[in-house]
C-alpha cells in the first residue's frame, strides 16, 4: 500500500467478532474506512459496529478466503486461525497482517518460545514433553502448557507433585517450564509497521485472577525502576523484529525476584492489558493496529495519564442474558471510564466488559478501579 492509495475506499476485514474487534472497527470507523467482520456468531460485539459481517469461523476456507478477497486489507483479534489458505493468499499477494506464517508461529507456543530462546531472547527454562517422564525432567512443581490452543489460563496446569502429574496432567502435545520466583507479571504493547517502524508503549503491571488464571487488573505504568522498563522495553522490541511482525503485539514478561526479565509469551493482535490505552495514552492500541496494517504512521504512545484497567467477569452462579448491576453509583467515580462489550449472554468468569480509571497517581487509580470493581456486577437472567 503506497503512499498514494486512496484512504477513503480502504476496506478493511477483521478475523474475530469479540470485544478487541468490536474497538478495533469502532477505531476503523473513526477514520473513515469500511469495515467487514468474520464471526461465527451472528450480531457478535463486532458485527454490531461493522459495515458487514460475515457469518463464518475461523477454519472456514471459503469465508476467510471470501473475507480477504472483498478487503483492501485483513488482521486479526484472534490467533486460533486456519493458516493454511492464509499463507496461500499471502503468497498470491492479498495483504494479510501479522502474515499467516508468524500466525501460525505464534499459535504453537512451544515453537514461539524455541525461536525467542534462539534469537537470544531471555524465556524461561522449558523442554518438550515426549513422554510421560519427560513431566519430571526439571523436578516438581512444574508448569505443564499445552503447545496449541491455550488462552486466559486454559491449556496450562501447576503440577505440584507425582500425583498431579499422574491426575491433572495434559494429555495432548506440551511442553513444560520452570516455575519461574515471580516478583510481578509485566506486559507491553509493541507496534509495528509494514515499513519496519516501531513504537513502545508503557510496561504495565499484570494482576491475575488465581481462581481462572485471568489477568484480572492492569496498573499504568508498572511500578518498577527506570532501568527495568528500560531492560523490558529493548527486550519486548527485539522479539517483534525476530518475529517479523507488522500489527500489534501484546508480549507478556516475568520479573523475577532477582530482577531478571523473562519473556512469557507474545499475543499477535491487540491484548487485554493494552485496554488503558484508550484513554490513558495518545494512541490507543486499537488505532495503533489500523495505522500498522494500512502503512500508515505509527501514533504516539506517549501516556498522557496514570491509570488502571479492571476487567469485568460474568459473576459465579450466573449464565443467560446479562444484567449490570451498580452501574449508577460506579460512574459517580470521577476519571471512570466503563467499556461493556454487548456480548448476548453472560457465564461465570467470561470476559463481559472492563473499567479504566485515570489519576495523577497509578496506585491511586487502582484503588477506584478496584472499589468500582466491588461495586459492578455482570449478573445473568439464570441463577446456576
Amino acid at each position: 500500500m503506497d503512499i498514494n492509495f486512496n484512504y477513503s475506499t480502504l476496506r478493511i476485514g477483521i478475523i474475530g467478532g469479540g470485544q478487541l474487534g468490536k474497538i478495533m472497527a469502532q477505531k476503523a470507523k473513526k477514520m473513515g474506512f469500511h469495515v467487514t467482520i468474520l464471526d461465527p456468531t451472528p450480531d457478535c460485539p463486532a458485527g454490531q459496529v461493522s459495515d458487514q459481517q460475515i457469518v463464518g469461523g475461523f477454519h472456514d476456507k471459503e469465508m476467510l478466503e471470501l473475507l480477504v478477497n472483498k478487503c483492501d486489507v485483513t488482521t486479526f483479534e484472534l490467533e486460533h486461525v486456519d493458516t493454511q489458505i492464509l499463507k496461500k493468499l499471502y503468497d498470491e499477494g492479498k495483504r494479510i497482517y501479522p502474515s499467516p506464517y508468524v500466525m501460525e508461529l505464534i499459535q504453537n507456543k512451544y515453537e514461539q518460545k524455541k525461536l525467542l530462546d534462539e534469537a537470544g531472547i531471555p524465556v524461561p527454562a522449558y523442554k518438550d514433553v515426549k513422554v510421560p517422564v519427560d513431566l519430571e525432567s526439571f523436578g516438581l512443581p512444574v508448569i505443564q502448557k499445552s503447545k496449541m490452543g491455550g488462552y486466559d489460563g486454559k491449556g496450562v496446569v501447576l503440577l505440584k507433585d507425582k500425583n498431579d502429574v499422574e491426575n491433572k496432567s495434559i494429555k495432548a502435545e506440551s511442553f513444560i517450564e520452570e516455575l519461574v520466583d515471580i516478583d510481578k507479571e509485566l506486559a507491553i504493547m509493541i507496534a509495528r509497521s509494514i515499513d519496519g517502524e516501531i513504537a513502545a508503549y508503557p510496561v504495565v503491571e499484570m494482576i491475575f485472577d488465581e481462581r481462572v488464571n485471568i489477568c484480572d487488573s492492569v496498573i499504568a505504568p508498572a511500578r518498577i525502576s527506570e532501568e527495568i522498563e528500560k531492560k523490558a522495553t529493548e527486550i519486548s522490541k527485539k522479539c517483534i523484529e525476530v518475529l517479523d511482525g507488522v500489527g500489534v503485539f501484546g508480549v507478556e514478561m516475568f520479573l523475577t525476584k532477582k530482577g531478571e526479565i523473562l519473556v512469557n509469551e507474545i499475543a499477535p493482535r491487540p491484548h487485554n492489558s493494552g485496554h488503558y490505552t484508550v484513554e490513558s495514552c495518545a494512541t490507543s492500541q486499537f488505532e495503533q493496529i489500523i495505522r500498522a496494517v494500512t502503512n500508515l504512521p505509527l501514533g504516539s504512545t506517549k501516556l498522557i495519564s496514570p491509570s488502571a484497567m479492571v476487567n469485568l467477569l460474568g459473576e459465579e452462579g450466573y449464565a443467560g442474558e446479562p444484567f449490570i448491576q451498580g452501574i449508577h453509583e460506579t460512574l459517580e467515580i470521577p476519571e471512570l471510564s466503563f467499556h461493556f462489550y454487548s456480548k448476548k449472554e453472560t457465564k461465570p468468569f467470561r470476559k463481559m466488559g472492563h473499567i479504566t480509571v485515570l489519576d495523577d497517581d497509578a496506585q491511586a487509580a487502582l484503588e477506584k478501579a478496584l472499589k468500582a470493581k466491588d461495586i459492578l456486577k455482570i449478573k445473568g437472567s439464570i441463577k446456576l
